[in-house]
């Protein structure tokens, strides 16, 4: 089991943003997780990221406790955040080779992620001299540097134009199945869910309102359709 989670609950004040949910999610699956804004998707990533650490439940990662065995759980993870966090004054190769002392990889590594995800170009550029989509390739670098066997990634695809987004998803297909990894994606965009994902699962105020396979949640049904009617029921 590559993510499990049972019965986790976080509030903020007086707010719920997740309401005892559970859900598991198996090695090599590539698994989409939508809701609205505000429904608690990124609260979810940052606690099995243990970027959260105060709230109720257990959550595990490549059988690693989140808050028992956090170093392992980071170790285990790449993560992309929704707002990606680049050092813009730095240069992309020198970035990734920072990256990598961090993670105490080989630095070359660098080269071959740089080649993987297509930076090759633009690697002696900065990073704030960078498209939006070539940004995103290098957040997405830095996540895979150290060859984790589990991939968070937090709407990736957020702001880019329909050539940048469908680099992206195939960048992210193509590295989850030739590296058996699991991916959990967060997104908006209903048509990333089909081309990329295994399986849906839909959050909505803090609550999760759908988990099925892919084959089971089109099976004669819209996906747009159905996050609607599932996210706004008086409708």
């Amino acid at each position: 089991m590559s993510i499990k989670v049972e019965n986790i609950t976080k509030t903020y004040g007086d707010q719920k943003a997740l309401n005892n949910i559970s859900f598991s999610i198996n090695k090599g699956e590539i698994v989409g997780f939508l809701g609205p804004n505000g429904a608690g998707k990124s609260t979810m990533m940052k606690i099995l990221t243990t970027y959260i650490k105060s709230f109720g439940g257990n959550a595990a990662v490549n059988n690693y406790s989140v808050t028992e065995d956090q170093i392992k759980v980071q170790k285990s993870i790449g993560y992309l955040p929704e707002h990606n966090p680049l050092y813009l004054d730095m240069y992309v190769r020198e970035y990734l080779r920072f990256n990598a002392e961090i993670y105490n990889v080989d630095k070359s590594e660098v080269e071959k992620i740089i080649d993987l995800t297509g930076l090759s170009p633009e690697a002696n550029k900065k990073i704030e001299a960078l498209s939006k989509g070539y940004r995103q390739r290098v957040g997405l670098a830095s996540a895979l540097l150290h060859n984790p066997e589990i991939l968070i990634l937090d709407e990736p695809t957020t702001g880019l134009d329909p050539n940048q987004l469908i680099e992206i998803r195939e960048l992210i297909k193509s590295v989850a199945k030739e590296g058996n990894k699991t991916v959990l994606l967060s997104t908006h965009i209903m048509q990333e869910v089909e081309a990329i994902c295994d399986r849906v699962i839909i959050i909505n105020k803090g609550e999760i309102v759908h988990d099925k396979n892919m084959k089971d949640t089109l099976n004669g049904s819209n996906l747009e359709t159905l996050f609607t009617e599932l996210t706004n029921p008086q409708k």
